[in-house]
């Protein structure tokens, strides 16, 4: 535990870059760490219908981009399949905007903002790269541009970004649960946790 304690800290020392707060480190700012929600955000979290609706698409939207995946992967080794392929991405990219149109309200809802908000910045910024890659797959479809085997390489480089992005975001929960962690029932920070 003290092995673990020491290597945050060093890590903390060492990154001077913004992707430590999106992998769930804190940066210290005069000796004291930041917490993802402030009070009132953990409220406006708390009492959001969105919230809710962010934590039953999520997982629905990881099972679709399993099927999928499954099935592009099955098309591009044996090359049968093309059709329910396409529509497996389809399918993903429409579950991928309900989750971001829904996510952008919740952010609005519980920070203030659409997207870019402080505590999912970076997420918000690789988002827009997950969603580009996807709708360029939808477009591509539509044109008819290249064969399958192109349009399926496509698929799954969104599904590369998407699978970063998730890993972002699943970093960025286990984050707000060590915050969690970190404030008694009264709801004011654990001794050394800034708000």
């Amino acid at each position: 535990m003290q092995t673990s304690k020491r290597s945050s800290r060093l890590l903390d020392a060492l990154d001077c870059s913004p992707w430590g707060a999106s992998s769930g480190r804190s940066r210290r700012a005069h000796g004291a760490a930041r917490t993802l929600y402030t009070p009132e955000e953990r409220r406006r979290r708390d009492v959001s219908p969105w919230t809710m609706v962010q934590g039953v698409l999520a997982p629905f939207q990881f099972a679709v981009f399993l099927v999928s995946l499954a099935l592009v992967t099955r098309f591009l080794l044996t090359g049968e399949g093309l059709e329910v392929a396409t529509w497996s991405v389809v399918i993903k990219t429409v579950v991928l905007y309900a989750i971001m149109v829904t996510g952008s309200i919740w952010e609005k809802e519980v920070f203030g903002r659409w997207l870019f908000a402080r505590a999912f910045f970076w997420e918000d910024v690789f988002s827009m790269l997950v969603l580009a890659l996807h709708t360029a797959y939808l477009y591509v479809i539509w044109a008819g541009i290249g064969d399958g085997r192109a349009q399926m390489m496509l698929a799954l480089a969104a599904y590369a970004a998407y699978v970063f992005n998730a890993a972002q975001f699943l970093l960025k929960l286990r984050a707000a649960r060590r915050d969690e962690a970190g404030w008694n029932d009264r709801g004011h920070p654990a001794q050394g946790a800034a708000g």
